[in-house]
């Protein structure tokens, strides 16, 4: 007998952009799914053969697994977390069909048969590589490796020499692990043990309150290099990545920390990771949170050019700069209630997302009840025009322009229905100033769009705000 085919279903453009676009976080609730709050992103937390995982964050209808570093919209999710393929997938963001949902795993670990014990790798007789590549090639003060050598935290593993990094757990003992090759030439080496709890990573905690938290071991070593002053007394730990697991692990075991450095790299994942690790950490109530940027890519790369070797330089986080500055080039236009309608109407048809974003950010002001307009309604646009600049993460603005395009639809579409009404009460008001605010939002993401040389699709029947009966809103 032949493998039997799937039958095939045609799926209309506009079919398959509404089934990329749905909420991921409610679909998966509704359905049984555990979700936490992670900031402004939710967790999923699963479990399979190898134990619980709460790795993959979701937010609207785009998600990011942070152990494989892959990520994308609502349909690839259900084909890479579920095994889904295409057809299926629509059709279960449709609700055209409604199967029981098992995890899949990843195609990278389906072929393992079980997890691995942790065990470290054995440990060289003495660390003379170890200590030359980060001396010589690294330019780590020998005083810092040679502290956390006697805690047992570095070392030189046997086999291949590699300079291992160790995280111990509440007791002391070893639970994860890091190996980072001394080689001086070819690719470099690094891997995480494998069996390694990703609660625990090479950290120091010491008796004040602060916690300064880097993205590799060798971050926070060259950290520690260039500002050895009783570095001791403060706690230290590096994530292996951009990872939030281990850092929340620690302050959940030390409850003397309440000051929080991030000091990732300067570079578009450094940068988003830490404003992620920001907004997590301000979610579980810790206010003291503050970001040191290093002058160049990451702190390593002062130690080079402090000993002569060109760093490299830090890298800029283009989309977010170009937001920030299209939110700060906006201008106040006096809102004209009874043109606001015709005016986001024409702006979007058209495409004029900068006038679409003063509009609405000027209708925004003026709904604002009294008491939270301050004096007047220009005031009240500049304060919320600095809000859309602050509020803005560009970690979660990571969708195709399609998407974006859809979701700007959708909020002109919510502003329009929200507008057809004629009288309205405090709660209704401050509802029109937020769906106001969104669509400025909205707006300003297709202007960076548009700014970054994506190309941006002419409006269409797809994207036209239509005349259905209106959601009720307030």
């Amino acid at each position: 007998m032949g493998v039997k085919k799937l039958p095939y279903i045609p799926f209309t453009e506009e079919q398959k952009v509404i089934a990329n676009s749905v909420d991921l976080a409610d679909f998966l609730r509704l359905r049984g799914e555990k979700l936490e709050r992670a900031g402004r992103e939710y967790k999923l937390i699963y479990s399979d053969g190898s134990g619980s995982h709460d790795s993959i964050t979701i937010r609207g209808s785009t998600w990011f697994d942070h152990k494989n570093q892959v990520g994308g919209g609502a349909i690839k999710f259900m084909q890479y977390h579920y095994g889904m393929d295409f057809p299926t997938a629509v059709q279960e963001l449709l609700g055209q069909r409604v199967t029981p949902l098992s995890h899949t795993p990843p195609k990278s670990v389906v072929n393992e048969e079980k997890p691995k014990n942790f065990k470290l790798p054995e440990a060289n007789e003495n660390m003379h590589r170890v200590f030359a590549y980060l001396i010589k090639q690294r330019f780590i003060a020998p005083d810092i490796i040679s502290f956390f050598a006697k805690n047992h935290t570095i070392y030189e593993d046997k086999e291949h020499h590699n300079a291992v990094f160790v995280g111990l757990d509440e007791n002391g003992i070893s639970r994860q692990a890091h190996k980072r090759g001394t080689a001086t030439f070819g690719k470099s080496f690094r891997q995480t043990v494998e069996g390694s709890d990703t609660k625990y990573s090479f950290s120091h905690f010491g008796e004040s309150g602060k916690l300064f938290i880097f993205e590799a071991p060798i971050d926070m070593l060259s950290y520690l290099t260039l500002h050895p002053e009783n570095w001791q007394k403060h706690s230290y730990i590096a994530m292996n990545g951009v990872y939030e697991n281990a850092v929340l692990t620690a302050l959940k075991g030390h409850s003397n920390l309440t000051e929080i450095v991030i000091c990732t790299d300067n570079d578009i994942g450094g940068i988003d990771a830490a404003d992620r690790l920001h907004d997590i950490l301000k979610e579980k109530g810790y206010a003291d949170v503050n970001r040191l940027l290093p002058e160049f890519k990451d702190w390593n790369e002062i130690l080079k050019s402090q000993n002569g070797v060109t760093p490299l330089p830090a890298v800029p986080h283009k989309i977010k700069e170009e937001y920030h500055r299209q939110a700060e080039n906006l201008q106040y236009l006096k809102c004209r209630p009874d043109k606001l309608k015709s005016q986001i109407y024409a702006a979007f048809k058209n495409n004029q997302y900068r006038y679409l974003a003063e509009y609405a950010l000027a209708g925004s002001a003026f709904f604002l009840p009294k008491t939270q307009r301050l004096s007047d309604e220009n005031k009240a646009f500049l304060r919320l025009q600095s809000k859309l600049r602050d509020d803005y993460r560009a970690y979660s603005d990571k969708g195709k322009t399609t998407q974006k395009q859809r979701n700007l639809s959708d909020s002109v579409q919510a502003v329009m229905c929200d507008l057809k009404q004629t009288a309205r009460t405090r709660e209704q008001s401050i509802n029109t100033a937020k769906l106001l605010f969104q669509l400025a939002d909205n707006a300003v993401r297709m202007s960076v769009e548009e700014a970054m040389n994506v190309p941006v699709q002419e409006q269409n029947e797809d994207f036209e705000v239509v005349n259905e009966p209106c959601m009720e809103f307030g």
